[in-house]
């Protein structure tokens, strides 16, 4: 899961607009004022209709009737008009003052058409009188007073606001975004917060997008805890699946953290999770997963695993999992000549809060040890804080792009590096991934490989090019958002493909860093990989 930031909420509101309707027939010309013209004046709450046809029949009748069938129109008007909508000509009295001024000017309209008449056809008088007519309608309804909106109203909007100025598809999925709420707010039920939540939900469903999720309270909190170090759970990084998976039903599982319960249970990269607690997977949102599977330390929580073709059901115990994000250590390998050279390995786990300094002192620590290179072990880090990966991959370039993000019309902002904040930008670097390395990793081993600043050695990444963003909503729930995409210095969108490696690894190569140390040392080992292998393209 991708998370860029956690903030802001909006307030929104929304109008209601008294309309002009019209009943539209295709009719002879003559008979275009009568037959054709059907005012309705509408509002949220009703709407009264004026029919030419009724009263004035014709307008090949005696002299005069012209004035008198239409002075009758204006008042019938007024009459259901100051009726129905009393209360809103008392918010606002303009209207009426505007529409009795344009009855005083019709009045004077069908007057002056006395003295015409000789110069102008009938059917001229009849056309303008239906002009003026309309701008008499129109005019002065064109102005109402807002909605009172409820609580759970305005909520609803916060969130459709959210969405409307942050979502990557400004086409929402091809769908009227406005025309969406107006819908929603007349015929959605929202009577209290539970009514209110389905609401939102139901509208986010419509974007189609598994990462733009609504996330109550307590969701919300179980997140940010996993981004700030510590979580009570089995030690699982969780995704929906993608390119040939995406058929399959259930969780992929991304990444299981070293040492963790699932780990232990040698839950593994690629395996998909198809039922948490005798609850199917199939329909369920990762942040829902998430939270079956936290709980209590000491709880248990029963797992139906698919792992390639084997079922299993295991049964898990929470722990307290502690998310220090990087291990680090230094490897020897045998040099060109007969002594031997160093080699600091770092393993990076996850991009919480703490992931960049942790970088920055492994590689201090590092050099203290007099290494001469270093290797940055991505494997199964299914990703985290977007600043972090972006901090970290300045650590280790000079200069140069690290990430354009994009939206549907193209590239909206560049991360790059001037070198400022390097600290390790010459030595060489390899870097390691594997099909859970994931989200933010991808960015850092796609600006490192881009830029030519480090060898790739592993298996094609996870191919998550989406990035979301975290907003807290005024009553403590939350939306994760997908803002954008995001493409790699070479322009590579990687969205359901991942990151290509230079070389492989051997089969059996493993995944700690004991045994990286072993594989690397040891030319008698069957993973052994030398320095040559490791940090040439």
């Amino acid at each position: 899961m991708e998370v860029i930031c956690s903030s802001s909420s909006f307030s929104a509101f929304v109008s209601s607009r008294n309309n002009l309707c019209f009943a539209h027939k295709v009719l002879p010309w003559n008979s275009l004022l009568v037959s054709s013209v059907k005012p309705q004046f509408c509002n949220s709450i009703s709407c009264v209709n004026v029919t030419a046809r009724n009263k004035l029949g014709t307008f090949n009748s005696k002299k005069g009737d012209e004035s008198r069938n239409f002075f009758w129109l204006i008042r019938t008007f007024n009459k259901k008009f100051a009726l129905q909508h009393v209360v809103l000509f008392r918010r606002n009295a303009r209207l009426l003052t505007k529409l009795r001024n344009h009855t005083i000017n019709l009045r004077k309209l069908v007057k002056s058409s006395e003295k015409f008449k000789d110069l102008f056809p009938v059917l001229f008088v009849r056309i303008v009188l239906g002009m003026m007519i309309f701008m008499a309608i129109t005019i002065p309804v064109s102005k109402s007073p807002s909605w009172a909106l409820t609580e759970e109203n305005l909520l609803f909007l916060e969130a459709w606001r959210t969405i409307d100025r942050a979502y990557v598809d400004k086409s929402f999925n091809g769908q009227s975004w406005f025309r969406y709420r107006e819908n929603a707010l007349r015929n959605e039920p929202m009577n209290n917060r539970e009514q209110t939540y389905a609401a939102i939900k139901k509208m986010l469903a419509t974007l189609d997008d598994p990462f733009t999720r609504f996330l109550e309270p307590e969701k919300l909190k179980s997140l940010r805890s996993g981004t700030q170090g510590a979580l009570t759970g089995v030690g699982l990084s969780i995704g929906y699946p993608t390119g040939n998976d995406g058929a399959l039903s259930g969780l992929m599982v991304i990444s299981a953290s070293p040492g963790g319960p699932a780990s232990r249970a040698a839950i593994a990269p690629g395996d998909l999770i198809l039922a948490i607690d005798d609850s199917s997977t199939e329909t369920m949102d990762i942040y829902d997963a998430a939270e079956r599977l936290q709980g209590p330390e000491g709880s248990e929580v029963q797992l139906k695993i698919r792992s390639g073709p084997e079922i299993k059901q295991l049964s898990l115990t929470r722990e307290n999992i502690s998310l220090n994000p990087v291990r680090s250590r230094v490897c020897e390998t045998p040099g060109m000549g007969k002594g031997t050279s160093k080699i600091g390995y770092i393993k990076l786990s996850s991009f919480n809060q703490n992931a960049s300094a942790a970088v920055k002192e492994a590689i201090e620590t590092l050099r203290r040890d007099n290494v001469d290179a270093f290797v940055l072990d991505l494997r199964n880090n299914s990703g985290g804080l977007f600043p972090e990966g972006i901090e970290i991959a300045r650590i280790w370039l000079n200069k140069g792009v690290i990430v354009y993000i994009c939206d549907s019309r193209g590239v909206r902002d560049i991360y790059d590096t001037d070198g400022t904040n390097a600290i390790a930008p010459s030595e060489p670097l390899a870097v390691l991934v594997n099909k859970g390395t994931a989200s933010a990793s991808e960015i850092l081993a796609g600006a490192l490989k881009d830029n030519k600043r480090a060898v790739l050695l592993g298996e094609p990444t996870f191919g998550k090019g989406k990035i979301q963003s975290v907003f807290e909503m005024s009553d403590g729930s939350g939306l994760a958002v997908t803002v954008a995409r995001y493409e790699t210095p070479d322009h590579i969108d990687i969205n359901k493909v991942g990151i290509i490696p230079d070389h492989p690894l051997p089969a059996s190569f493993p995944k700690d860093d004991d045994g990286f140390c072993g594989c690397i040392g040891d030319p008698a080992s069957g993973c052994f990989l030398n320095r040559v292998g490791l940090f040439s393209r």
